[in-house]
């Protein structure tokens, strides 16, 4: 069993069926919005979760299947449609093995904050662009790498007499890919880790454009009024992104 497998309860309270904080009101408004009208369309969701994106899409018309490598993951995310009244396909598998899935079959794939966590993201890439019809698109949420380094990164908060509070963003490693055990506060303050890794924004542009796609487009999302009301932090999402949003297409 997978530390996301332990994680599958907590994280399907959290995320419920339209995400937490974070992502409702912060990451998912850009995703979605590069993702846009997919009705009709065939659509895989890369890293699915407790599966609400996927549910989200299906309910508008979407013909989705959905992949996580947690089974627990899974499970949890049948239980919000029991019997299956979306038609989504779910499959445990990890996301660069998608033998289940026929070569040029789909015309989005999405990972919603989970190429990060895939440890053999290259794969998963190229496994993205065998799937995708010619001119498909994958539409992708990461931790921006350029201001999000893990434990090398954080907010500094600097207050001079008679001036304004700044707030800055303090970076280090960004430069080599690595790979840092995080930890997820769950239920009574248990701490609960998970392997996250990091990779510079010139290895995503290598190897996309060694896999067939063309990024045609990055986005850094800014908080909402909602998100800005409710994070201790989020005066310095105003100056410093922490998330970036992409589109690419297969050439």
């Amino acid at each position: 069993m997978s530390n996301w497998d332990n994680l599958s309860d907590w994280y399907d309270r959290r995320q419920g069926d339209s995400g937490d904080l974070w992502h409702k009101f912060l990451i998912d408004p850009d995703l979605i919005r590069l993702v846009g009208d997919c009705r009709g369309r065939d659509v895989l969701d890369l890293g699915c979760g407790n599966g609400y994106l996927s549910r989200k899409f299906a309910r508008e018309g979407a013909i989705v299947t959905a992949i996580d490598s947690s089974k627990g993951m899974i499970e949890k995310a049948k239980t919000h449609d029991v019997d299956n009244t979306l038609k989504i396909r779910y499959f445990v598998t990890d996301a660069n093995h998608l033998s289940m899935v026929s070569s040029s079959s789909f015309d989005l794939v999405f990972a919603n904050m989970s190429l990060m966590d895939i440890e053999d993201a290259e794969g998963a890439i190229k496994e993205v662009s065998r799937v995708l019809k010619q001119g498909g698109r994958f539409v992708a949420s990461i931790c921006h790498p350029c201001f999000d380094t893990m434990s090398n990164s954080a907010w500094q908060i600097e207050k001079k007499s008679f001036e304004p509070r700044r707030t800055y963003r303090k970076v280090r490693a960004y430069r080599k890919p690595f790979t840092e055990t995080v930890y997820w506060r769950v239920d009574n303050g248990e701490r609960m880790p998970t392997p996250s890794h990091h990779r510079p924004l010139s290895w995503y542009a290598s190897v996309f454009s060694s896999s067939g796609l063309a990024i045609t487009r990055m986005d850094e999302p800014e908080p909402t009024d909602e998100f800005m009301s409710k994070e201790e932090d989020s005066p310095g999402f105003l100056e410093v992104p922490l998330h970036i949003v992409f589109e690419a297409i297969k050439l």
